[in-house]
């Protein structure tokens, strides 16, 4: 699949993992309150981060920012919908670059350490993120830092559990893949 990204397989897994992505954060979700924004506890990110192990960069990221940005687009989150797709894009880039480190190796060490980074990214940029939503709204910079930063426990148990899950999923998907014949 990471070989022949304009394959017909390739797009409609593109499609399929948006659309998993997407239902994944609309049914499974647990509103917290936060300082900033409204945020809650999903496995979008995890479903991202294996997109792109499993699709590459572009299509894994296509299909992250469809998922993850077509739910906030559709379920009131529109006017901060390209935060998502920039974070989307960030997480992305960090586990291509690693994945590549590791010469496309994924023995169970290197995908736990790809993972905890997407976490650890996950981290800083919904950090950042908050600062700029909390500064469109026209509060002060230093109020922003302090909201965005009481606004991260929902973030961080999103990042633990993609830290968490990726390698599981990783490894159940990839066998069910090859013995669907979906992966080489």
């Amino acid at each position: 699949m990471r070989d022949h990204p304009n394959s017909l397989r390739s797009v409609i897994l593109t499609g399929l993992f948006a659309a998993i992505i997407y239902i994944g954060i609309f049914i499974l979700r647990i509103p917290i309150p936060a300082m900033v924004g409204r945020p809650f506890i999903h496995f979008g990110n995890t479903l991202a981060a294996l997109a792109v192990l499993f699709l590459g960069f572009r299509n894994g990221t296509l299909a992250g920012v469809i998922g993850l940005g077509g739910f906030d687009i559709l379920n009131g989150y529109a006017a901060t919908s390209w935060l998502t797709m920039l974070e989307v894009l960030v997480v992305a880039i960090v586990i291509e670059l690693l994945f590549r480190f590791f010469d496309y190796q994924d023995h169970r060490k290197q995908i736990i350490i790809i993972a905890i980074a997407a976490g650890a990214t996950k981290i800083f940029t919904s950090y950042c993120t908050s600062i700029i939503e909390a500064l469109m709204v026209g509060t002060s910079f230093k109020t922003a830092i302090v909201a965005s930063f009481l606004s991260l426990p929902a973030t961080v148990i999103n990042s633990i559990s993609t830290a968490i899950c990726v390698p599981l999923l990783y490894f159940l998907l990839k066998k069910v893949l090859l013995a669907a014949h979906f992966s080489n």
